[in-house]
């Protein structure tokens, strides 16, 4: 696997692969797939130095396999070492140890992007992820019940949060 800077063009597969998740009401709370257009405002608020945004390729295939990025949590000065992470995976590539070499990629990297704390925010439902991200030695330090109304199913959020060693 090949860890690079996501382009623009690269874009349309990201979108693919997060619209992808969207009807298992497990990963994210959109409840109807976005469009390549309507994240183009979010793809240009990432940057290299602080929040990248990456994707995992093949190496042999080239072909793009997941995606990682990193948003600002809360948007105030004394948060600016704190950021939330993305992570989103083909569904024929999950279970094989892709998530779990790309977070640990991801954690390595935070000292270099100027991150002390890394947080997930994963849906109680999110089961795969909630016991990676614990064996990757996160913790929970929230949980927010019933957060999230899917049709007529409420779900709740947890929140993960890890301390990175310098």
């Amino acid at each position: 696997m090949l860890f690079r800077e996501a382009t623009i063009d690269d874009l349309p597969v990201i979108v693919e692969i997060y619209n992808a998740t969207i009807p298992s009401q497990q990963v994210t709370a959109d409840t109807h797939p976005v469009s390549v257009d309507s994240k183009i405002p979010w793809y240009k608020n990432h940057n290299t130095t602080t929040r990248p945004l990456w994707v995992v390729e093949e190496i042999e295939t080239k072909k793009v396999i997941g995606w990682f990025s990193l948003q600002d949590f809360y948007g105030r000065p004394a948060y600016e070492g704190t950021a939330e992470f993305s992570l989103y995976i083909t569904s024929e590539k999950r279970s094989k140890g892709v998530g779990k070499k790309t977070l640990n990629f991801l954690i390595e990297k935070c000292p270099s992007l100027g991150i002390h704390t890394l947080l997930g925010f994963i849906f109680e439902q999110n089961e795969s992820m909630l016991a990676l991200c614990l064996k990757m030695g996160f913790k929970e330090w929230g949980h927010l019940h019933n957060v999230a109304l899917f049709e007529d199913q409420f779900c709740s959020l947890k929140i993960l949060g890890l301390k990175i060693n310098p």
